[in-house]
């Protein structure tokens, strides 16, 4: 779990490593994005063609190549946020307060269906 401060500092890193290597020229956000759904499927490829006790099981064994595609996509949350000047740890906050709405307990808990059918 990411501890009370965390999430700056690995911006912090993030962008460090960007700017280091003079990338910032190239991080528009069309392109930005595009790498950032170019990454999910990266992970979402170490699940391909494995369902239910496989996948788990494959998952784990593969736990640090999952860490790692999962570190890829944070990258470039942790980059476009920076960019865009969003505090992610409010953003998700306020989120997971209209989230809540969307999907009350009651009628929610254990269910799959999206709000509007609920």
């Amino acid at each position: 779990m990411a501890r009370v401060g965390e999430v700056g500092e690995l911006a912090r890193r993030a962008v460090q490593f960007r700017d280091d290597r003079d990338w910032k020229q190239f991080h528009n956000p069309k392109d930005m994005a595009l790498s950032m759904a170019l990454e999910v499927a990266e992970v979402i490829e170490l699940m391909q063609w494995k369902n239910g006790d496989a996948l788990i099981q494959h998952l784990r064994a593969r736990r640090e190549d999952l860490g790692d595609e999962l570190s890829d996509v944070l990258y470039w949350v942790l980059t476009i946020a920076h960019d865009f000047d969003i505090d992610l740890g409010e953003a998700f906050r306020r989120k997971l307060i209209k989230s809540a709405a969307k999907y009350p307990i009651e009628k929610s808990r254990g269910r799959a269906n999206k709000y509007t059918e609920l």
